[in-house]
């Protein structure tokens, strides 16, 4: 039995690949370039990109559980051929499919959703993981600068989504569900500055920007439009089910839902100047 993970090089599909290994499945890894992938060697990398599906007719040939994301190729757009995807998966053999859901309306959930293969849709809250944006600031200049501060967050440790999919793509019990998957408590940017300062050894100053501030830095970044009136929205008010906190990980996987004192202290040299600076935190 063997599971496919795409976006397998990504943040959340490095986390399913390892999650199925350590459950001792075989794996196999779908990306565009397998020499630059990075994998455990107990992986089996293989060339294919989800923007042209016949070429994941080799990589599907065996596989009982596929990952699935919505998006490809280099910019990253909506993917359109879910209904050839999802018929190569029928013709393979697939039982189980997974997808992790982009945030918006996709057509290849839509087409998962609609098909005749037992699936499970993924919906993370805030990915731990974005905490990395911050690292630069802090080795640098010890600070955090963001708007609307008191803005909060279930945010979810990203091995706690792989977690999730890697027993959805391999046991009973979970075709047709719907995993908000979020982490054990809500914080604010406050909460998440004094966990990484504790982690790391060293103070963090915390900077609200105000809201000319903010569209400035945004602007400045290139943000479009959209993306910068989507950012003021969740930052203004984050959505319900952005800050609350859901029992899906300890429910479907049988362990509590990881802390982001835990990631901090996982990802504590990351926000050092020097691996080896350890200073008490004041």
């Amino acid at each position: 039995m063997t599971n496919l993970v795409t976006g397998a090089t990504g943040t959340v599909g490095r986390e399913i690949v390892r999650e199925l290994l350590e459950r001792g499945h075989s794996v196999r890894a779908l990306t565009r370039d397998p020499a630059t992938a990075d994998l455990p060697a107990a992986v089996e990398t293989v060339r294919g990109d989800l923007t042209d599906p016949d070429s994941l007719r080799a990589a599907l040939d065996g596989v009982t559980g596929l990952h699935l994301i919505t998006f490809g190729g280099p910019y990253y757009a909506p993917l359109e051929t879910g209904p050839r995807i999802l018929e190569l998966a029928r013709e393979a053999g697939v039982r189980r499919i997974t997808v992790l859901h982009g945030g918006g309306p996709s057509p290849v959930e839509d087409t998962v959703r609609a098909g005749d293969i037992d699936w499970t849709v993924l919906l993370p809250v805030e990915f731990m993981a974005n905490a990395l944006e911050w690292a630069e600031p802090v080795r640098t200049a010890d600070e955090v600068s963001e708007p609307f501060t008191g803005r909060l967050s279930a945010m979810v440790h990203e091995g706690d989504i792989g977690a999730v999919a890697a027993v959805a793509l391999t046991t009973e019990g979970h075709a047709g569900q719907e995993y908000v998957i979020t982490g054990p408590e809500v914080l604010t940017v406050r909460d998440k500055t004094e966990a990484l300062a504790t982690a790391r050894g060293r103070a963090i100053r915390l900077v609200e920007l105000s809201e000319e501030e903010a569209l400035a830095r945004w602007a400045a970044a290139g943000h479009s439009h959209e993306v910068v009136d989507f950012l003021l929205s969740v930052y203004r008010d984050t959505p319900a089910v952005g800050r609350t906190v859901a029992d899906t990980v300890e429910r479907v996987t049988g362990r509590p839902a990881r802390t982001f004192a835990a990631w901090a202290r996982d990802h504590a040299d990351t926000f050092r100047a020097t691996p080896t600076e350890a200073p008490a935190a004041g």
